[in-house]
């Protein structure tokens, strides 16, 4: 059993888990269950979609075009190295908070998610998840999305927030209110 100093860091890893096994699981059952291309459920009018979607690119679909070579450098490598980084990272500081630390465990999470689904799936990234958008950006839908590119997003944004307002660990000093 690791002592208690290593294993008080080893805790947000359960985030990490968590999404991962969502994700995965949620795939799995859109791959099953629902024909792609099609939506299987709608919700609140038109403004929910369940679909079923297969995305070869990065977010908004970017890198979809690439040569195989290339789409794997940039797709598959890159993230790798982005997530070992990240681990590295929260390893050796002292100067995340609590808030930051499971943040940082839920991106790594939302990371892998997608980077297991570009290694395990010839046809690419299953997306199932679209909202109406109502023109916003020019955008009538929001590109249809999956459990881990909502893990990302939602921590990436929580991670950002916590440096604004959650005082670093160790500043025991008074912070200016905004």
């Amino acid at each position: 059993m690791p002592d208690k100093k290593l294993r008080k860091p080893l805790v947000p890893f359960i985030l990490t888990a968590g999404v991962i096994a969502l994700d995965q699981i949620t795939k799995i059952a859109v791959v099953a269950a629902v024909k792609p291309g099609r939506i299987a459920w709608r919700a609140f009018g038109d403004f929910f979609w369940l679909v079923h979607q297969k995305n070869t690119g990065a977010a908004f679909s970017m890198g979809d075009g690439l040569a195989e070579p290339l789409r794997v450098a940039i797709l598959i490598v890159v993230p790798l190295a982005l997530m070992a980084a990240l681990c590295v990272y929260y390893f050796k500081t002292d100067e995340l908070t609590t808030v930051q630390r499971w943040a940082l465990c839920g991106i790594v999470g939302g990371g892998i998610g997608n980077i297991i689904d570009r290694i395990a799936r010839p046809d690419g990234v299953i997306d199932f998840l679209s909202v109406k958008f109502y023109g916003l950006f020019g955008l009538e839908r929001w590109p249809t999305f999956n459990v881990a590119d909502s893990a990302v997003v939602v921590c990436g944004v929580l991670l950002v927030v916590s440096g604004f307002f959650v005082a670093p660990k160790g500043d025991e000093g008074e912070r200016p209110k905004p």
